[in-house]
């Protein structure tokens, strides 16, 4: 029988201080004069009774190291219950959702997604605006510390080449994971600082700049306009894009860069491929637009800089109608969306490190086809890949491809039209957050779905952003009878 009370304690401490971080909107409320400050404090004090008294009734688990299975039952338990406690605001004050709709909109904020189910986001309190804003800043930091810490250990979708002898990222750069966790968190507010302050000294004002930093440090794309970053066109989109792109590298590069070390972000590969492929998509999309439309040079080139760079990193700002850019355009972007971010860094979806194991893989086994007998070696970065990293990797492609298919379908089945339920499964599989399609409102809100097909495309976020494995590993007797 396995023992939860270490999971239940983390858990526990994670509501109490969720409940404590609901005080910020309270306090903006409050100062504004807006009555909605109560619901705010009221969420909080449910959040730190109950997450006090449930670490209270495990605190006698205090100093146990977590075992496998209570590692793979820990990262699933925290994405389930902080987005129901992290919903509470939205029911219990403005907007005055549903526990479907609230439910959706916490969880597409912890997972970074971005995806609303808010018509109206210019008629929000501040206070509900921010609480989106905090909800995924708090998730991309989650995530960052569970794919360093976690998966690696767990073996998950070939991330056990990131404790390898080769690219020890854990053991080289910091030898625990507590001083791991306080690297990263420190860099992960140097960034949010940095992004606030380039956000003013771009015109923006101190409310958007503060809500858009961490919005845009987490790659969730949650804004507080209606019209999302077209709200802010010209010098904010290039401030935003930068800070998509280093918010999608991974973060464990700047923790060396700070450290002294500038060499490591420069050689690795997936950020070599991650901006190599980005300037692709640009151009691509760019001289399409100009032959395409003749739409004048600078501002099509700066559209497509922010809406490709929001879309491959799964941010999910938009600043114009990309579907208006033509079918080509249009598919590169759904394209870029399925490749994401960097490992360890707050981008989304498959991972361009699994995407250059794939490639190797490919190219290796075309080099078996026309010689049999040499021995072909998979390298990354110069160092060999072991045959489980590969199983690995070709796993999570298998599993990632079979999710996206039966959740269209799924979709499908609620009665939304085929490119909603395509577009639907895309954005909640990968985490990028636009969707497109009839049933989709002029904001990007999905609020005339059907109940059922937010609660698979909850499912998808949270089936996506913890990799896949973590979460359907779950679901074997033989995991718990192991």
């Amino acid at each position: 029988m396995t023992d939860l009370r270490p999971v239940g304690y983390i858990i526990g401490l994670l509501i109490t201080a969720l409940g404590i971080f609901m005080l910020i909107p309270a306090a903006l409320d409050l100062y504004r004069g807006d009555p909605n400050w109560q619901a705010f404090t009221e969420s909080a004090m449910i959040c730190v009774i109950v997450g006090g008294l449930l670490a209270l009734a495990a605190h006698d688990s205090l100093g146990q190291v977590l075992d496998l299975r209570q590692s793979f039952v820990l990262t699933s338990g925290v994405w389930v219950a902080l987005p129901a406690m992290g919903a509470l605001p939205f029911m219990i004050g403005a907007p005055h959702l549903s526990f479907t709709d609230a439910y959706f909109e916490a969880m597409s904020g912890m997972t970074t997604t971005g995806t609303t189910v808010i018509p109206k986001l210019d008629d929000l309190p501040h206070s509900a605006n921010l609480w989106r804003a905090i909800l995924q800043w708090l998730g991309g930091l989650g995530i960052i510390i569970v794919a360093m810490i976690f998966l690696p250990v767990m073996k998950v979708g070939g991330m056990q080449f990131f404790r390898s002898e080769g690219f020890d990222t854990l053991g080289k750069v910091l030898p625990r994971a507590r001083e791991i966790s306080r690297a990263l968190i420190r860099i992960y507010l140097g960034l949010s600082v940095l992004c606030c302050g380039a956000f003013m000294l771009s015109g923006m004002s101190f409310y958007d700049a503060i809500l858009h930093s961490l919005t845009t440090i987490s790659t969730g794309g949650f804004s507080s306009e209606d019209k999302s970053f077209g709200a802010f066109l010209g010098a904010p989109e290039y401030v935003a894009s930068v800070f998509m792109l280093l918010a999608a590298m991974p973060f464990i590069r700047f923790v060396q860069l700070v450290k002294g070390d500038a060499g490591p972000i420069w050689r690795d590969p997936q950020v070599r491929a991650f901006l190599r492929w980005h300037l692709y998509a640009i151009l691509i999309i760019v001289i399409y637009r100009l032959f395409r439309h003749e739409d004048p040079f600078w501002p099509t080139l700066r559209e497509t800089i922010f809406n490709v760079v929001s879309t491959f990193t799964g941010t999910g700002y938009s600043s114009v109608d990309v579907t208006q850019w033509g079918h080509l355009a249009f598919v590169i972007l759904i394209v870029v969306g399925l490749i994401g971010g960097c490992t360890a860094s707050t981008g989304c979806s498959v991972k361009v490190f699994r995407y250059l194991i794939l490639i190797e893989s490919i190219k290796a086994q075309v080099r078996r086809l026309y010689s049999p007998h040499r021995v072909t070696l998979i390298r990354y970065d110069g160092h060999p890949v072991t045959e489980d990293v590969v199983n690995s990797v070709m796993a999570f492609f298998s599993f990632f491809i079979l999710s996206f298919g039966l959740l269209i379908v799924a979709l499908a089945l609620t009665g939304l039209e085929t490119r909603t339920a395509v577009t639907a499964a895309w954005t909640a599989i990968a985490n990028v957050g636009p969707c497109w399609g009839p049933e989709v409102s002029a904001n990007g809100s999905i609020v005339s779905f059907p109940e059922t097909a937010k609660w698979l495309m909850s499912f998808g976020m949270f089936l996506g952003r913890l990799e896949l494995l973590s979460v359907l590993v779950l679901f074997l007797p033989r995991f718990w009878r192991a």
